[in-house]
């Protein structure tokens, strides 16, 4: 029996050593490296266990090798289009240092140039947004490519399927790709009611063993329609009654009080536009196998003068773009920096750019919702405020409806728009879309809506934050520890 307990300890710290192994050849943080080491030393089988299921990062390796193996989101030409391969250079009033350095920041960790020529026009609501979309898939004469996380078969999803569907009989092709977890937030599911269309349907990651096995992160969280090559809309919209802040006569008074959401979405058009099809084409190909062909990079807007660069991010990339860049423009802000999301989880590499860029004397604003649809990410968002606020950070709570809106500004003329939050799941665990501006205009407009929320919204001070009382200050600094995980 001695003799067996010796066998199983040993099989024990065997495997307990080959798992430190791993920790030290792939934990770029030495604190991290050095809990977990300990954890599978001091609970030889349980630690190893646990650090297989919270330490492994397999979602970045899984999508790398996807990648390798051709499987991936990479870059699928049709021979079509011209070939865009240098940034275009940023002019006056766009050609101050703090400026370069953030475009050659940009140019090195994205694969994408920054294209003169662009208009960018924003458009609130859905209530904005809805009809300009179903207008130009009205008007859309060879292709239509629409991405969504969610497609909503209430009343508005209605009009976009039969929009669709109309454009497919009258011979556009037409291409609709969900993501596999999306779908399942709405009944009926949206492919039952394009049966018999001619509209091709499908499922990123669906769940199912059948292909690629099941997952709950590597979700395709982009938004995306593009027509004919030419038009395109992007931001943080899905196709869904919650986006309708004025109620139509078809949805249910009780269900649209419930779920209203503010939000902010993009209409684009000029050169970019070729970019934000490439991003689509790159998934259709992964999620079906298929190669989209379509029109590649339009001409120039002739009252285009927007600079922009479109850019996907994902857990198959060989940079972490999102957070790279975000700090990237903290540290090149001169002035202000306005961020406006639903979902704050910082790491410490953001928090401590953020301080450093406040000290720095640029004015840092933070605009969240006071109540979130997701309680858990307001908790551990709250166990991260106390720090920012102790350094002068402003920290501002805007009541329901809930807002949705996805934005980043720095000074006066840069902006990240699109589908990004500001946490661990759309800067490592999801696909996401961005744009990345130079534009005085649409700055203008975007920190006059920033503004106009902001009057609108409480102010965090540290005091509140030392208010709660001891139960919710656990709660939060809880659930703050599973960050990298919500």
């Amino acid at each position: 029996m001695a003799e067996l307990e010796i066998i199983i300890i040993s099989v024990a710290y065997l495997i307990s050593t080959v798992a430190a192994l791993h920790v030290l050849l792939n934990k770029r943080d030495p604190r991290a490296a050095l809990l977990w080491i300990v954890v599978c030393f001091w609970l030889p089988v349980i630690g190893v266990l646990l650090y297989m299921l919270l330490g492994m990062n397999r979602i970045r390796t899984r999508a790398q090798s996807w990648q390798d193996r051709g499987q991936g989101m990479h870059p699928v030409s049709d021979g079509n289009g011209e070939q865009h391969e240098e940034s275009a250079p940023l002019i006056p009033p766009y050609a101050t240092q703090n400026y370069q350095l953030l475009r050659q920041l940009s140019d090195r960790v994205t694969r994408r140039p920054l294209l003169a020529g662009n208009r960018v026009q924003p458009l609130h609501n859905g209530d904005q947004a809805y009809p300009a979309m179903l207008e130009a898939i009205a008007n859309a004469q060879h292709c239509i490519a629409l991405s969504t996380y969610i497609f909503d078969t209430h009343t508005t999803g209605k009009k976009f399927i039969t929009a669709l569907n109309d454009a497919a009989q009258r011979g556009v092709k037409v291409k609709v790709l969900v993501d596999g977890l999306g779908k399942l937030y709405s009944w009926p599911r949206v492919d039952k009611l394009f049966v018999n269309s001619k509209v091709q349907i499908a499922y990123f990651l669906p769940a199912t063993w059948q292909r690629r096995g099941i997952h709950f992160n590597l979700r395709n969280h982009r938004k995306l329609l593009v027509l004919d090559g030419e038009t395109a809309f992007t931001g943080g919209m899905n196709i869904s009654y919650r986006h309708l802040l004025q109620k139509t006569d078809d949805t249910a008074t009780s269900l649209w009080n419930r779920n209203r959401t503010i939000d902010i979405h993009f209409k684009v058009e000029g050169p970019v536009v070729g970019q934000m099809q490439e991003t689509f084409r790159e998934d259709w190909h992964f999620a079906t196998g298929e190669t989209f062909s379509g029109r590649n990079y339009p001409a120039k807007c002739s009252d285009g003068n927007c600079l922009c660069r479109g850019i996907s991010a994902g857990p198959n990339e060989k940079y972490e773009k999102l957070v790279w860049l975000v700090i990237g423009a903290l540290n090149c802000a001169r002035k202000q920096v306005l961020i406006m999301t639903p979902y704050f989880i910082p790491d410490r590499m953001l928090v401590s750019a953020l301080i450093s860029a406040q000290l720095r004397g640029v004015s840092v604003e933070i605009m969240l919702p006071q109540k979130n649809n997701l309680p858990y990410v307001q908790w551990a968002s709250r166990g991260t405020l106390h720090e920012l606020l102790e350094y002068g950070i402003k920290v501002y709570c805007q009541p329901p409806p809930f807002v949705h809106s996805k934005l980043l500004l720095m000074d006066d003329s840069y902006a990240l728009i699109g589908s990004a939050n500001v946490d661990p799941r759309s800067q490592r665990l999801n696909f996401e879309f961005v744009l990345e501006l130079y534009d005085i205009q649409v700055n203008n407009q975007l920190r006059e809506h920033f503004t106009s929320m902001r009057l609108q919204s409480n102010l965090v001070t540290v005091e509140q934050i030392n208010q709660r009382n001891l139960t919710v200050k656990l709660r939060d600094n809880f659930f703050r520890l599973f960050s990298p995980f919500l």
